[in-house]
C-alpha cells in the first residue's frame, strides 16, 4: 500500500465542526486487526447526519465516517481472513465509534466483516450496503416470518413506505421478486421507476400522514415502514389480521401515536429491524440471498457514483429530502 492515502476526516474543536479530505498514513488507523483496501462505500441517512455535526454518535475526534464499505484484505492478524479476501462491512457501529469507510484504506475488527459472495461484485455489494441488508431483513420478516416461521397464511398485498429511498426501493424490488403485490408510498414523482422495480400501485405518502384511527379498513397483509410517525400509525390500522409490519426508520418522526387495537383485535405484529448488530451467521445468509432477489442492472439505474469531494456536496441534499435512490462512493476516483 502507498505510504499516504486519502480519507475524509471530521473533527470537533470547541464549537467548530470541520470536514476535510486529508492525506493520512496507516498509523492514523487505530482500530481493528484487519487492514482493507476500500473500493466502495455508501452514503446513508446516518452518514449524512454524522457528516453534518457528528449526530452525537461520534464520541472521539478526529474521526473517519462511513458506515459501509467493501474491498480487499491486504493485511490480517486474524485467522478469519487472509490477504486477498474480498469483504463487506456494514453495521457494528463502524463509522460511528470505530473509523469507517470514507478512506482508501480501513482497519477494522475481523468480527465486523463478512466474506463477499462470489456471485456479486464489491460495487454491487455497496449498491446495497446497509440499506440492502435492512431491506432484505424487512422483506423476509414481512413475508417469510409469517408464512414459514409462524405457519401463517400467504402474504400477498404489502405496502412499502418511503419507497423512493434506499431501503424502500430495494424492499419494493425484493418483495415483488418474492411474489407480493406491492403498494409503494412515496413523496417523489417517480411512478415509472417504482413500477419498474415491481410496484403494482403507487400512493402519495401524504395520504397517510395524518392522525390515525385505532382501526381502519384492512388493506394489506404486511408492510415495510421506513419513516415512522403518523404514517406508521396509519399503516398499522390498515393491516389485516396476523399481518407483520417491519419498521426500520424514523425519517418522519420517532413518535408513534397509536393504540393497542391493531395488536389485540387483529393480532398485528410490529417488528423492529436492527441492521447494526445482526449476527455474522445471519449476515452471511442474507448476503448469500441477494443475487437471487436483486436485479442489479435495474438497480444500477438509480445509482449515483461519486467521489469523496462530491460526497461533501451531496450529503446536505439527503438531509433536506432532495435525493432518491442510492449513492455509492468510489474510493479510487
Amino acid at each position: 500500500m502507498s505510504d499516504n492515502f486519502n480519507a475524509l476526516v471530521i473533527n470537533q474543536e470547541g464549537e467548530k465542526f470541520s470536514r476535510e479530505i486529508k492525506k493520512i498514513d496507516k498509523s492514523f488507523l487505530k482500530h481493528g486487526d484487519v487492514l482493507v483496501k476500500v473500493d466502495y462505500s455508501t452514503l446513508n441517512f446516518k452518514d449524512a447526519l454524522i457528516l453534518k455535526n457528528g449526530a452525537r454518535l461520534v464520541k472521539e475526534f478526529p474521526h473517519i465516517p462511513g458506515i459501509d464499505f467493501a474491498g480487499t484484505v491486504i493485511e490480517s492478524k486474524s485467522d478469519k481472513f487472509k490477504e486477498g479476501d474480498e469483504i463487506i462491512q456494514t453495521g457494528w457501529r463502524v463509522g460511528e465509534i470505530f473509523y469507517g469507510g470514507y478512506s482508501q484504506y480501513a482497519k477494522v475488527d475481523a468480527n465486523f466483516l463478512v466474506k463477499k459472495p462470489k456471485e456479486i461484485t464489491s460495487r454491487q455489494a455497496m449498491m446495497l450496503g446497509t440499506a440492502g441488508l435492512t431491506a432484505i431483513q424487512c422483506a423476509f420478516t414481512t413475508k417469510q416470518t409469517r408464512e414459514v416461521l409462524l405457519l401463517g397464511e400467504k402474504v400477498n398485498d404489502v405496502i412499502v413506505t418511503g419507497a423512493s429511498g434506499g431501503v424502500g426501493s430495494i424492499a419494493v424490488m425484493i418483495l415483488s421478486k418474492l411474489g407480493c403485490n406491492v403498494t409503494a408510498a412515496t413523496t417523489k414523482p417517480n411512478e415509472v421507476y417504482l413500477k419498474s422495480l415491481g410496484a403494482k400501485n403507487i400512493i402519495k405518502s401524504g395520504e397517510l400522514d395524518k392522525e390515525a384511527r385505532p382501526l381502519d379498513k384492512g388493506l394489506y397483509d404486511g408492510a415495510v415502514d421506513t419513516v415512522g410517525g403518523n404514517i406508521l400509525a396509519n399503516i398499522l390500522s390498515h393491516i389485516k389480521p396476523s399481518g407483520i409490519v417491519a419498521a426500520c426508520g424514523n425519517a418522519s418522526s420517532i413518535k408513534l401515536n397509536t393504540t393497542v387495537m391493531p395488536f389485540i383485535i387483529r393480532g398485528v405484529k410490529l417488528w423492529g429491524i436492527d441492521s447494526v448488530s445482526v449476527s455474522t451467521k445471519r449476515r452471511d445468509f442474507l448476503w448469500g440471498e441477494m443475487y437471487k432477489l436483486v436485479d442489479f442492472d435495474l438497480l444500477d439505474k438509480s445509482i449515483k457514483e461519486i467521489n469523496l469531494h462530491q460526497l461533501l456536496e451531496e450529503f446536505p441534499k439527503m438531509l433536506e429530502g432532495k435525493t432518491s435512490g442510492r449513492y455509492i462512493i468510489n474510493l479510487n476516483k
